[in-house]
C-alpha cells in the first residue's frame, strides 16, 4: 500500500478518476460487493461522458470494467480503492471504512490510503523461536494474511551447533540464535519497507530479548510471551490484538495532545484559506482532518471557494480540497491526523499545526 501510495501522489494527468467503496470480508455479505461496484462504475460513466467525448470517456468505462472483472471479492477487506487514467488501471484493499464515491479530478484521490496508513490499527505479528519465525498481518483483531512465499516462514535448518559443549553452553546457544533472528530480522525489514506497520512479537521471553538485540526496537510496539510455533493464525491475532490495543490508545492520545498544545499556543491554523497557504509554503507540521470531511472547492488565484454540488464544469475545480491538502502537506514532510467525527467540530472538520 505504500508502495501504491508513492506511485500515485505525484499522478497529475487531463483525467484521473478515482473510485472508493466499502467491501465485507465474510460470505453472504461479500455478494453485494460487486454490485455497489457496478453501481459506482455507472456513475463514473455518465459524469465521464458530461465531460469529455465519448471515445475519451468509453476507454476509461472500458479499463474499470476490466479491473472490476479482475476482482476476486472472497478475498475483500473493509474497503476497496480503483485507480484509472491513460496510464494506470490499479486497485488496492484496505482494512478501514470508506466513505462510497467517485472522484474524477487531475490527481488521483488517495486519502483513503493515506488513512488505512496512518489510522487503521494494522500491525505485524512475527513469531519467533529458536526453530521457526512466521510473519502474520492483522488488522485489530482480525487476520489479514499469515506470509507464505519464498521468505517466510522461516526455518533455522543450519544455524546450530554441532559441537556438544557448545550447544549445552548458554552463550553459545545464545549467539547461534540472535545469528539466526539476526537473518529473520533482515528478511522482516525488507516486507516493512513495502509496507510500514508497527510490530509485535510473539515468542518466549527469552528469544524476545534476543531479537530485540538486532532489530529496530521503534517498530516494536508490544510482546506476547508463548511460544507459537503451531498455533492457529487466528489465536496468534487474538492475543496479539490485546497486547497492541494498549499501544494504539496511548498513540491516539498522544497526537490528540498534540494539538490541543498546538491550541494552547496559538500555533494551529483551522481557516481552509491560511491552512491552503501554509501547506503550499511548506509550513505544515502535522494536519487534523476528520474522517467524514470531503469538500468539492474551486481555487481560482490562490484562494480556495468551498462548493456545495460536485460541478467538474466550474474552472479550477477541486472534488475534494481535503485530499489536496493532505497530498501538498505529505510533499513537504508533514502528516496527516484522521479523527473520528465529531471531535474536529469546532474546527470545521480540519486544522494544521504549523511549524514555525
Amino acid at each position: 500500500m505504500n508502495q501504491l501510495l508513492k506511485k500515485l501522489k505525484d499522478v497529475q494527468s487531463e483525467c484521473c478518476v478515482t473510485i472508493i467503496f466499502n467491501t465485507h470480508r465474510t460470505h453472504p455479505d461479500n455478494q453485494k460487493d460487486p454490485v455497489v461496484l457496478n453501481n459506482l462504475i455507472k456513475e463514473a460513466e455518465e459524469r465521464l461522458h458530461e465531460v469529455y467525448d465519448k471515445r475519451f470517456a468509453s476507454n476509461f468505462v472500458d479499463k474499470l470494467k476490466a479491473l472490476a472483472d479482475e476482482i476476486d471479492h472472497n478475498l475483500n477487506l473493509e474497503g476497496m480503492v480503483f485507480f484509472v487514467n491513460e496510464n494506470i488501471a490499479d486497485f488496492v484493499r484496505v482494512p478501514i471504512a470508506v466513505e462510497d464515491r467517485v472522484v474524477i479530478d487531475s490527481t488521483f484521490a488517495t486519502r483513503d490510503l493515506v488513512r488505512a496508513l496512518h489510522q487503521a490499527q494494522s500491525y505485524y505479528i512475527l513469531t519467533i523461536s529458536r526453530s521457526k519465525a512466521r510473519l502474520l498481518m492483522a488488522t485489530a483483531d482480525k487476520v489479514d494474511k499469515e506470509l507464505a512465499n519464498k521468505v517466510f516462514p522461516i526455518e533455522n535448518e543450519t544455524l546450530y551447533s554441532t559441537d556438544k559443549l557448545q550447544s549445552t553452553m548458554a552463550k553459545g546457544s545464545d549467539n547461534l540464535a540472535e545469528e539466526f533472528f539476526n537473518r529473520v530480522d533482515k528478511a522482516f525489514q525488507e516486507q516493512w519497507k513495502e509496507n510500514p506497520m508497527p510490530l509485535v512479537l510473539a515468542g518466549d521471553e527469552r528469544n524476545h530479548d534476543h531479537y530485540l538485540k538486532v532489530t529496530d526496537r521503534n517498530k516494536v510496539i508490544a510482546s506476547v510471551a508463548k511460544n507459537r510455533d503451531d498455533d492457529k493464525a487466528h489465536e496468534i491475532v487474538k492475543d496479539a490484538w490485546q497486547a497492541a490495543q494498549e499501544a494504539f490508545e496511548k498513540r491516539n492520545k498522544e497526537r490528540k495532545e498534540e494539538l490541543r498544545k498546538a491550541v494552547s499556543e496559538q500555533k494551529f491554523l483551522s481557516d481552509i484559506n491560511d491552512i491552503w497557504r501554509a501547506a503550499r509554503e511548506g509550513r505544515g507540521k502535522t494536519l487534523f482532518v476528520q474522517t467524514d470531511y470531503f469538500q468539492a472547492a474551486q481555487v481560482k488565484d490562490d484562494n480556495i471557494k468551498l462548493l456545495d454540488t460536485v460541478n467538474e464544469q466550474v474552472d479550477g475545480y477541486i472534488d475534494d480540497i481535503v485530499d489536496e491538502l493532505i497530498e501538498i502537506n505529505l510533499e513537504y514532510g508533514g502528516d496527516t491526523v484522521f479523527l473520528s467525527d465529531g471531535e474536529l467540530e469546532k474546527f470545521q472538520g480540519i486544522a494544521l499545526i504549523t511549524r514555525y
